[in-house]
């Protein structure tokens, strides 16, 4: 039997991770999925409510669902947050002006592409 405080520091960083996801889906520097991924297990822990209610989200749901289901991600999605992350990371680049700091966003965002490109591809059919 789980305690309230393990449940409800469950239901705390499921729904942290879950703000840092929604904000990965502004801010491609964050990854969205593993933190939708993150909010899926803890809540699966501690909500069932919860849980139903982001694995059948209009927004959300679609994004669990191919990698739970597949383990996979949509092409479109790995198009849409490449073509989004190096715009933001080289304006970041040109707004701060310090070449650690652009030395630091080429590294992470090729740390961040690769890992997109390394995900298997979510085909319709498969």
């Amino acid at each position: 039997m789980m305690t309230g405080f393990k449940r409800g520091l469950l239901i705390a960083a499921g729904l942290l991770s879950l703000v840092l996801g929604t904000i990965g889906i502004l801010l491609p520097v964050l990854p969205t999925t593993p933190f939708l991924l993150l909010s899926s297990y803890c809540f699966l822990r501690s909500s069932e409510r919860l849980h139903h209610w982001l694995l059948h989200h209009p927004l959300f749901g679609r994004y669990i669902y191919h990698y739970l289901e597949h383990g996979a991600v949509k092409k479109s999605a790995k198009i849409t947050a490449i073509a989004l992350l190096w715009p933001s990371l080289l304006f970041s680049m040109y707004l701060v002006g310090k070449p650690w700091v652009a030395v630091m966003l080429v590294i992470i965002g090729s740390a961040v592409t690769w890992h997109i490109l390394s995900l298997k591809t979510y085909r319709e059919n498969s």
